[in-house]
């Protein structure tokens, strides 16, 4: 008999929903405040770029607070912080739902943001729990649902904005988290067999540092100027906490994040992967959704409200989701190394049908069904690679640098969106010309043709590996013995990774 084909207990048969429950509420409450920027605007009174920072705060605290809650979900108290930060979420999202000013929404959105950081406990959660039979379709399953999630978190809003006000929304993400929490502390189990490590505070204060630098600098570029003084400092200011960073880490016992795993081959790959889709991923849905409201008037767009530009993103979300059925058929038929590029080809497919292909309102839903398979392929193939290549107490912390990549890559893909049809505008007119959107295609066609490139370049690179090499790197995958973590004089140190 199987692993896969014994009983489990009734908490481990409900921990799978369990997880895809949390990681998807998640980030469909994180995006909630998305299409309600405009309206935000007009009702507290602010600026467009002001009323921005209700989506730009809750990605930077999430980016921020994402590799030290991995690193706190790698020991003993992981069920913990994930209740935790859930009730946070809670806070936050009744903070941002109550009618008060604008800054307690900001505040409210900034707690909502936490929950970002629990994708890749759900994760580490799933590898830890359940056997490998069933713990690997579990960890791309959670993958997928981190960016299914972003598509339905945006005609939830329009549903619930257009009928009952922003104010609702944001109730409904209160309600929806709590939902979780409960769900979570009755399935979750125990993490308390781990063993509990220093938390490397200087290192999450160098790296925070560096990625709130790094993650303003890019929100308030277009705002700002590519060239102002204040733009300059915070790009020198990141550069050079980032590097203290990484001796910092080098040089610790007991590093936030394990560089030297982070340089395997399978790690690197999916690495550099979370940075193309996610800069391919919101140039595609920051475009998109603001393509299909544009008035008809003005020779391109279809008028929609904010609930049609919403549905567009439904077969994003949904093909996402079929994506893992999918991806397994692709390894199966042809190899698992070609489940990255085959991804990658078909989000690529798509944004070369949004560049010649926009002129209908189906067309835009055909390019997210489509960008949605891609995206989903490639979000199922990423964490089995790190999973694989990294010591099981390293799972959370791995996964939780990769998350923070594609959030760096998110914010990439929106600033670049913005910055050139904001470049395809004439002065004194409030919309671009249609060229600006065959432009931000174009950039996007650019990005993911290297995606494709890497995701089969850099597998190539990898087995060239020698043979003792690889033993060595499947037996730590595998889980066997060895000392945590790597001493000055353990024999693994330097050969533990590519």
């Amino acid at each position: 008999m199987t692993t896969a084909s014994l009983p489990l207990p009734w908490r481990l048969q409900l921990l799978v929903p369990a997880l895809v429950v949390i990681a998807m509420t998640a980030v469909v409450v994180s995006s909630l405040g998305a299409p309600l920027i405009p309206t935000l605007a007009v009702t507290d009174h602010v600026s467009l770029p002001t009323a921005q920072w209700s989506l730009t705060v809750t990605l930077l605290v999430g980016a921020v607070a994402t590799p030290t809650m991995g690193r706190l979900g790698d020991g003993p108290h992981r069920r913990q912080v994930i209740l935790t930060a859930l009730s946070v979420v809670v806070l936050g999202s009744v903070l941002a739902a109550l009618p008060l000013s604008f800054g307690w929404l900001v505040l409210g959105r900034g707690l909502q943001g936490i929950g970002l950081g629990l994708i890749p406990l759900t994760i580490a959660t799933a590898r830890d729990a359940l056997p490998p039979e069933r713990s690997r379709p579990a960890v791309a399953l959670l993958s997928i649902a981190t960016v299914a999630g972003i598509g339905l978190g945006y005609p939830v809003t329009g549903v619930i904005a257009q009928h009952l006000g922003y104010h609702a929304g944001f109730w409904f993400g209160a309600a929806v988290v709590a939902l979780a929490l409960a769900v979570a502390a009755a399935v979750l189990p125990s993490s308390a067999g781990l063993p509990a490590h220093p938390l490397d505070t200087l290192g999450a204060l160098l790296l925070g540092g560096g990625l709130v630098a790094l993650l303003l600098g890019l929100s308030e570029a277009e705002t700002w100027g590519w060239t102002s003084v204040r733009l300059l400092a915070l790009a020198v200011g990141a550069v050079v906490l980032f590097a203290v960073w990484v001796v910092h880490e080098l040089r610790t016992p007991y590093p936030l994040i394990d560089l030297r795993l982070v340089r395997h081959r399978a790690v690197l790959t999916a690495n550099a992967m979370a940075v193309c889709t996610g800069v391919g991923v919101y140039l595609l849905i920051a475009t998109i959704v603001r393509y299909v409201q544009t008035p008809a008037a003005a020779g391109y767009g279809f008028g929609a409200s904010i609930l049609v530009a919403g549905l567009v993103l439904l077969p994003f979300s949904a093909t996402s989701v079929a994506a893992s059925r999918v991806a397994p058929l692709i390894a199966r038929r042809i190899s698992p190394d070609a489940v990255l590029p085959v991804g990658c080809l078909m989000f690529l497919a798509a944004m070369l049908t949004f560049m010649f292909a926009r002129g209908s309102l189906w067309q835009a839903f055909v390019t997210m069904a489509v960008a949605g398979l891609g995206v989903g392929c490639t979000f199922a193939a990423m964490p089995g690679m790190i999973v694989r290549a990294v010591p099981l107490q390293e799972t959370g912390s791995a996964m939780s640098f990769n998350q923070v990549l594609r959030y760096v890559g998110y914010s990439v893909g929106s600033v670049l969106s913005a910055t050139i049809l904001q470049a395809h505008t004439a002065a004194g007119r409030p919309l671009p010309s249609e060229s600006g959107y065959g432009a931000v295609a174009l950039v996007s066609v650019l990005v993911l043709a290297l995606a494709t490139v890497l995701s089969v370049a850099l597998p190539l690179a990898a087995r060239s590996t020698p043979v003792d090499q690889v033993l060595i790197d499947e037996s730590i995958a595998d889980g066997l013995p060895y000392e945590e973590p790597y001493g000055a004089a353990h024999p693994r140190r330097d050969l533990a990774v590519d």
